[in-house]
């Protein structure tokens, strides 16, 4: 696995060679035959590779140099007769004349440098080593050259494309390359294999042990192999804009992967990232930015490591350079003689983009976009582009850099001479608004220093571009990154990285947010729209653009990022300790009440294995189905299969008791205000209860069978029933509560393929999860009534689903006594774990799951590690409902032992 700046310079070929999305289709021995009359029989003997937009011709010597020829520059291409020395003989074709306008010489002497070109019309001539190839190698050169002639670039890439898949086609992976005669294939196909800037066709094929990867040219290696058992993560990749991509690492916490592979359907990418992903262990926490986001929080993984992860998630991979991982400039001081971590203005404002950060220049960008017609961005340029990466990274990849720009250096004033000025020009240019590099926080400063000994330029005051000159409070490149890195884990920024990960990965990546925030970039347009559109010339200049712009990452969150844990005193250690008044994150002048809302859910669910019982209540005679409570938490209503509503106090006990039906209820729900509990029941109907009057205000009708859960936001009643309908409701909280006769308008229907027994609504009410008697769990757009995903995954009912409260994923339980997390963009199981019995209700915060099982207990599990981390004695029969306040402070259980427990969690 080659990071890009860790290229093996030992071959001289490279996939470097070949322009952006070109191919590299196979190799051939031959000589180029030089010169004509006395010199007919000079030859240089080498390698010719034909590749989809040039011929390249590698010397065996390597002080002569490499020659390519661009095929759009060819004026012809055809096989000419050996000259026969022999009359008697027949003459036979034997070699390849090609009439160019051009010819680039690169690597001349050896050297990595600007590429050189003769100009002028050109003869060359190559003999085959074997000569019966020669007719073959005309004839795909023809067809790749008329490809290259087509007026449009759509045209072209179709043309090569097929050509491509044709000679896929036409072979298939050598099984003689197994590691074991006894390894058993489970799946095969196409795909290429990618790094920076190239990608290399060639055929994978999976088996019971390993993850193969066969070029089609056999370079850079006959084949790749991978063991599974040694694959540490997985991720999908979106290549291209296009979620085709799957890149696999043997390592925990590595920058670089073992192998990209970019596939050509997105479900065979989505086949064995699936089955990859069943020789992980714990495979979920591989998967979720919340895990890491609570690691993180908790101070379990650094600075680094976080945004690490942040970065692998969102699709930023060193193996692309349109998405290279993006790391924030955390410094704003590169003047003094010392470093100060203490003061915080050494660092900067985290919570602005780059180009916020100067409020004149800021000013100049906004009265453009206020001009501009749509779709308008304030920034020109992005954050992260592979001109930029390269930019930081030229002095170690100087190979990319001259791929990148046509065999170009960059104008040695231009370079990245000096990280001071760099971060000046990042605040004062008017187009310049990049952040870092990983590189920066790493280990390995050779990135800063030239020692490849390259000609990169003079600078206009005569000096040579050497190493990069630094700041005056590093002593060298390892002092330099070494201070970087105390920076990032410093206090100041500890405590202000969230910011910047709203900025990048979070909320206000996009839409109104990202106005506000000043952070909208050309490249978030752009992007946006690809998929919707359909001709192929305008995707490839898409494409072409995100290759000049950068990608803006995939959004992560969609909601303010927490703020990371820490003592105030952690870097304090001079001065007195700190009163605990002054380290209560819970004074209002500092905290929202937002804020105080979401630090106390994390203080519950954080001691949610310290539940203490409050009080049992025994007031059904059949076991309890649903929980409600006014807003104040005074009253508490319970539906039962005894068929009545009950209305209760922890005060003053049973206050009153209503029957509608002599059929079980199953479910009840609350509406704002506190006026009107509505009740799903048996008998097929949902009734609407008046708490005020004391009565039965209204009856929907609404099913062919038991109404088994029912759902309420936003002036809608959701019903599932037995009938394997789900129905949308227009459900008017003011109208029932004032007592006028509601009209239900049936807004939507969700066909199933089975009863279904339980629905949830996402947070945002956009999305909706249902269960079936037949282990089937379905999500919804709520503005379609065609399912998004379906998949069986349980083998028996589904007992209780319930979204994440960022959205991301779908948690369910069911009879077969599993716990099931299904990611809500993609349909994919991310975990399956096995409980020691059937759970039959939850509550979750997207990694710690309080549940109710059939025993009658309550446990705690931590999703992390597939564990339960505390079980919690509670009813004396299956646990078969729960509710829990927005707060998380208050958990109330009902079970089949007819009994209501009220519990707290104590901390």
């Amino acid at each position: 696995k080659d990071h890009i700046a860790k290229t093996d310079r030992s071959c001289r070929f490279s996939l470097l060679l070949l322009d952006l999305e070109e191919h590299y289709f196979e190799p051939h021995t031959a000589y180029n035959l030089t010169g004509r009359g006395p010199e007919a029989n000079r030859q240089t003997s080498g390698s010719l590779k034909i590749c989809s937009k040039s011929i390249i011709f590698e010397p065996d010597d390597a002080v002569k140099p490499i020659l390519k020829i661009l095929l759009k520059d060819c004026k012809g291409i055809g096989a000419v007769e050996e000259t026969g020395h022999n009359p008697f003989i027949e003459s036979k074709p034997a070699c390849i004349l090609i009439e160019t306008k051009q010819i680039y010489l690169i690597k001349e002497e050896n050297v990595v440098a600007p590429y050189k070109y003769e100009r002028g019309e050109k003869k060359v001539t190559f003999q085959l080593e074997v000569p019966g190839k020669t007719e073959d190698v005309v004839q795909i050169l023809l067809q790749l050259h008329r490809a290259s002639c087509l007026d449009k670039q759509g045209d072209q890439t179709a043309m090569v494309a097929a050509i491509l898949q044709s000679r896929l086609a036409r072979t298939c992976f050598d099984k003689n390359s197994f590691q074991h005669v006894t390894e058993n294939p489970h799946m095969e196909c196409v795909a290429e294999m990618v790094s920076p800037l190239v990608t290399n066709a060639g055929h994978v094929c999976i088996t019971d042990c390993n993850l193969y990867f066969q070029p089609m040219n056999s370079y850079p290696d006959l084949v790749v192999q991978i063991g599974l058992h040694s694959v540490r993560r997985i991720y999908k990749r979106r290549h291209g804009l296009r979620p085709l991509g799957l890149e696999v690492f043997c390592t925990e916490n590595d920058l670089c992967s073992d192998i990209y592979l970019k596939f050509y359907s997105t479900k065979e990418r989505d086949e064995l990232y699936y089955y990859i992903a069943t020789f992980l262990e714990n495979h979920i926490a591989e998967c979720t930015a919340e895990s890491y986001m609570l690691q993180w929080q908790r101070g379990h993984i650094s600075n680094y490591q976080y945004l690490l992860h942040l970065n692998n998630l969102a699709d930023r991979s060193v193996n692309d350079l349109s998405q290279y991982p993006v790391f924030p400039w955390v410094i704003s001081d590169y003047s003094s003689t010392q470093m100060d971590l203490l003061n915080p203005a050494s660092f900067r404002d985290l919570s602005k983009p780059i180009g916020a950060l100067n409020t004149e220049r800021l000013e100049r960008l906004l009265e453009r976009y206020r001009d501009m017609p749509e779709t308008r961005f304030m920034y020109g340029s992005h954050y992260s582009s592979p001109g930029y990466v390269l930019f930081y990274l030229v002095r170690v990849a100087p190979e990319h850099m001259l791929c990148l720009q046509n065999g170009r250096f960059d104008q040695a004033d231009r370079m990245f001479n000096s990280v001071g000025e760099t971060w000046k020009n990042c605040l004062e240019g008017g187009t310049d608004f990049k952040e870092l590099i990983p590189e920066f926080y790493g280990s390995d400063s050779s990135f800063l220093k030239n020692l490849l000994g390259l000609n990169l330029g003079r600078r206009q005051g005569g000096g040579r571009v050497e190493n990069v000159e630094l700041p005056p409070w590093a002593s060298d490149p390892d002092d330099f990154l070494e201070k970087m890195r105390l920076a990032l884990e410093s206090q100041y920024v500890s405590e202000h990285l969230h910011e910047w990960i709203d900025l990048i990965f979070g909320y206000k990546q996009r839409g109104s947010e990202a106005v506000a925030a000043h952070n909208v970039y050309i490249c978030q347009c752009v992007c946006l729209c690809f998929c919707s559109i359909e001709d192929p010339d305008q995707k490839i200049a898409m494409l072409t653009q995100i290759l000049e712009f950068g990608q803006t990452p995939r959004q992560l969150f969609v909601t303010p990022h927490p703020q990371r844990i820490t003592p105030r005193f952690h870097n304090l250690s001079a001065t007195p300790s700190l009163s605990s008044s002054e380290l209560s994150p819970s004074s209002p002048s500092m905290e929202s009440f937002e804020d105080l809302t979401e630090e106390s859910k994390k203080m519950a669910w954080s001691n949610m294995n310290k539940l203490a019982l409050q009080s049992r209540h025994k007031i059904h005679k059949e076991a309890v189905t649903g929980i409600a409570v006014t807003l104040s938490g005074d009253s508490i209503f319970s539906t039962s299969q005894d068929s009545t509503l009950k209305m209760f106090s922890k005060e003053n006990g049973l206050q009153r008791s209503m029957s509608f039906s002599n059929m079980a209820l199953s479910s009840c729900l609350m509406l704002p205000d506190d006026k009107i509990v509505v009740c799903s029941s048996w008998d097929n109907n949902v009734y609407f209860y008046s708490i005020a009057y004391g009565r039965r205000q209204d009856t929907l009708m609404g099913h062919d069978d038991a109404v088994s859960h029912i759902c309420w936001r936003d002036d809608k009643l959701y019903t599932a029933s037995w009938d394997s309908t789900v129905k949308i409701w227009k459900c008017v909280a003011d109208d029932i509560s004032s007592n006028k006769r509601t009209q239900f308008d049936l807004l939507a229907e969700f066909e199933h393929e089975a009863g279904v027994n339980t629905l949830d609504l996402s947070p945002a009410g956009t999305l909706l999860a249902t269960g079936t008697k037949e282990g089937t769990l379905t999500l919804w757009d709520i503005a379609n009534p065609l399912p998004l995903n379906q998949l069986t995954c349980h083998s028996g009912k589904i007992h209780k689903v319930a979204f994440s409260p960022d959205s991301r994923h779908v948690l369910s339980v069911g009879e077969d006594s599993c716990l099931v997390v299904t990611d809500v963009q993609t349909g994919m199981l991310l975990a399956t774990v096995h409980a020691e019995q059937e759970q039959r209700c939850f509550c979750w915060d997207g990694n710690t799951v309080l549940s109710g099982g059939m025993s009658g207990d309550l446990s705690v599990w931590d999703l992390l590690s597939s564990k339960v981390i505390h079980k919690i004695p509670a009813h004396s029969g299956a646990v078969t409902c729960m509710w829990m306040n927005e707060q998380c402070s208050t958990i109330i259980t009902g079970g089949v032992d007819k009994q209501i427990i009220l519990w707290k969690p104590e901390y």
